[in-house]
């Protein structure tokens, strides 16, 4: 089976670096899927979840605030602020962000602080949906 590496690097540190049958990531125009051989690109991600699967078929599963994904003929990378495995997201932080951002939103301070709070917002929600899609691919 033909596989394409795979680097996904965070700001702080290299989360993931492996082959692959498949990486499913969100973009700006849309869910791209990029298997061996994808014709290069380049694009921004979405805040959201990015999914890699193995050669053997096993799935990992990332949340990435948004960023850049590169594909060449060898190699597969997503460079993002903030990449956390989906298994290591908190959900009890994420959805006390989210009520804080909203509450934040409600209490209408000036423009800085409702574009923070919205992009804060989005950033929580992204990432209770991407603990959702892994809960669900898990009962699977």
């Amino acid at each position: 089976m033909t596989t394409i590496r795979v680097d996904v690097v965070s700001a702080e540190q290299e989360i993931f670096r492996g082959e692959a049958t498949l990486v499913v990531a969100t973009g700006e125009m849309g869910e791209l899927g990029i298997a061996p051989r994808h014709a290069p690109l380049i694009t921004r991600l979405k805040a959201g979840q990015v999914r890699v699967v193995l050669e053997g078929g096993e799935e990992q599963f990332f949340y990435v605030s948004g960023g850049i994904l590169e594909v060449q003929p060898q190699v597969v990378t997503i460079l993002t602020d903030t990449a956390i495995r989906a298994r290591d997201l908190d959900e009890a932080a994420a959805k006390q962000a989210k009520d804080e951002a909203e509450r934040a939103i409600a209490n209408r301070g000036d423009a800085m602080e409702i574009a923070e709070a919205q992009a804060k917002l989005a950033e929580a929600v992204a990432q209770l949906q991407a603990l959702e899609r892994l809960r669900k691919n898990l009962k699977h």
